[in-house]
């Protein structure tokens, strides 16, 4: 038995023992094609290597896709989580300036986000004393704004959550902090009949954070929690 003939003894009864090593191992099934096809010469068409080499890139492309849901999924709940720990924590306070401060604080910071401002459309100005108290978080606006700022310059019908990305904030909104944000969620929001509407924004200092590609369905929800506590303090 000479070495070329055959490969050592431990080795092939290695193999035989275990041929699994070798089918799971893809660059030596890609040799031992590729000898195969050398073998066989030029003027043969492999038509089982050409099915094999498309069942092969199909398979690649089913892991891609698999992989891509698996991590959407995760993102998913992920995001659910934090819309949930969120609407726990803006339901602690029992009163009214605790609840928007902890909005433009903990609440914020669990979201993840830089700013979060409450617009109330109003007759009334920003001279009434919990409006300087909670400034950072609240501002009074004149009725009209709400719709005016979540259109843009867009003839576009309003919907209940906007994302998009800006090159700066409105100064109205985030006041000194203004040009440091870079894309914002608008949460329109409605407090009964009777009542003028309100709006809810979330600006980000990450361009990426808030984009027109993403679902809205968490920060609909988050919104329509907010509704709901708001019209308790209101009347």
């Amino acid at each position: 038995m000479t070495s070329t003939a055959r490969i050592e003894e431990s080795l092939r009864e290695t193999i035989i023992s275990r041929p699994d090593m070798i089918l799971d191992d893809k660059d030596l099934m890609h040799a031992l094609i590729a000898a195969n096809e050398r073998a066989m010469g030029g003027n043969i068409v492999d038509l089982r290597g050409i099915a094999m080499e498309r069942l092969e890139a199909r398979l690649d492309r089913l892991e891609d896709t698999h992989r891509s849901v698996i991590a959407a999924a995760y993102e998913n709940l992920a995001g659910t989580n934090q819309i949930h720990r969120a609407i726990l924590r803006m339901l602690d306070p029992l009163d009214f300036e605790p609840f928007l401060r902890d909005l433009g604080g903990e609440v914020a910071q669990i979201l993840r986000v830089d700013v979060v401002k409450l617009v109330l459309e109003s007759q009334q100005n920003d001279n009434e004393p919990v409006i300087r108290r909670l400034g950072e978080v609240l501002s009074v606006a004149e009725p009209g704004f709400v719709e005016s700022f979540i259109a843009g310059n867009r003839e576009a019908p309003i919907r209940p959550v906007t994302l998009r990305q800006i090159s700066h904030g409105d100064g109205r909104v985030y006041g000194t902090r203004a040009e440091w944000i870079r894309s914002e969620a608008c949460l329109k929001l409605d407090f009964g009949p009777g009542r003028l509407p309100g709006l809810l924004v979330m600006g980000s200092e990450d361009p990426h954070q808030f984009t027109p590609q993403q679902g809205t369905d968490l920060l609909a929800f988050f919104a329509g929690v907010f509704e709901r506590g708001m019209r308790r303090w209101l009347s």
